[in-house]
Parts: C-alpha cells; sequence; structure tokens
C-alpha cells in the first residue's frame, strides 16, 4: 500500500471508527487523526460544549476547516465524526483525497454502543433511540455514495475488521495499479 495513501473511515456514532482506524494506523504505520478530537484540541472544549453555545451549525463550520486542514496531510488514517458526510464540501474532500472507508453496523448495536454515551449532543432527547434511527436513516445514503469500501462490522472483532480492510485495499490498489 502506498505511503501517502489516506485512509478516512465515514460512519454513524458507535461504528467503531476511533477503535478501529487506531489500530488500522498502528498495523499500516500511518499517522491517526480523530477529527472530533482534533476540534477538541483546536478550540479547547468539548463537542457536547460546542453543541451547546453554537449549535450543530457552529460545530459542523468548526468540522469543514478540520477535515479540510486533515484530508490534505499524506500517510494518514483519519476518523470522521458520524454527521461528517452532510456536507458536501467534506463529502469531496474525502473522495478527492484519500480511500473511504464505510463502517456499517445494525442499529441495534449502534444503540447498544451509544446508550450509555452521554457525551453525544444528537442524542440527549427523550428517545434517544428513534433519534439514532432518523439519523442512519438521514445519513446512510451519503455514506454509501462516498464510500469506495463499505465493511460489515457485526459479528466482527476488531482484528477482523481490520485485517479485512487490509486485504480489500491492498485488492483494489492491485486492480487498479
Amino acid at each position: 500500500m502506498s505511503e501517502n495513501t489516506n485512509l478516512f473511515l465515514v460512519g454513524p456514532m458507535g461504528s467503531g471508527k476511533t477503535t478501529i482506524g487506531r489500530q488500522l494506523a498502528r498495523r499500516l504505520k500511518k499517522t491517526f487523526f480523530d477529527s472530533d478530537h482534533e476540534i477538541e484540541d483546536h478550540t479547547g472544549a468539548s463537542i457536547s460544549l460546542i453543541f451547546d453555545i453554537e449549535g450543530e451549525a457552529g460545530f459542523r463550520s468548526r468540522e469543514k476547516t478540520i477535515i479540510d486542514e486533515l484530508t490534505q496531510q499524506k500517510n494518514i488514517v483519519l476518523s470522521t465524526g458520524g454527521g461528517v458526510i452532510l456536507a458536501e464540501e467534506n463529502r469531496q474532500h474525502l473522495k478527492n483525497r484519500g480511500i473511504v472507508i464505510y463502517l456499517h453496523a445494525p442499529l441495534k448495536k449502534l444503540f447498544y454502543r451509544t446508550s450509555r454515551d452521554k457525551n453525544r449532543p444528537l442524542l440527549q432527547t427523550d428517545d434517544p433511540r428513534e433519534k439514532l434511527r432518523q439519523i442512519v436513516e438521514e445519513r446512510d445514503p451519503l455514506y454509501r455514495e462516498t464510500a469506495d469500501l463499505i465493511v460489515e462490522t457485526e459479528n466482527r472483532t476488531v482484528h477482523q475488521v481490520v485485517s479485512f480492510i487490509i486485504r480489500q485495499i491492498k485488492k483494489h490498489e492491485n486492480s487498479n495499479g
């Protein structure tokens, strides 16, 4: 795999982007970034606080800036926030600057993984399961449209998902190279 190749992980909250991204970067000797963590580092504020003060629009504006900056780097694995694909500009940067991998998991699994996490501003509602269902329904077509590779994560360990991604990318590069 080219050392300049960037890998960008997209998918809904709870799909495993950060966990898988860290392992993928380690295995491929690439630098790992998490766009939400980068936003927090740049602002000195948590995502929840940014949502409280600036609303989702303020957060999305900050996210666009970070995505543009990070996707211009080389040899990285980037775990993105779940809503990154809502902005056409972000989708174009991801598609044009690396390989986009959509981590897909069933709604039941996503809800289980996110249900106890109070740092998910969009799920702080009376019915978080229904809110998550709406989010996934809205975003799934955008994830699929943006992705070069769709990976089902259910019933696979992190190691299995990482190994599968590496095999698929090598296959993709061999057929295109």
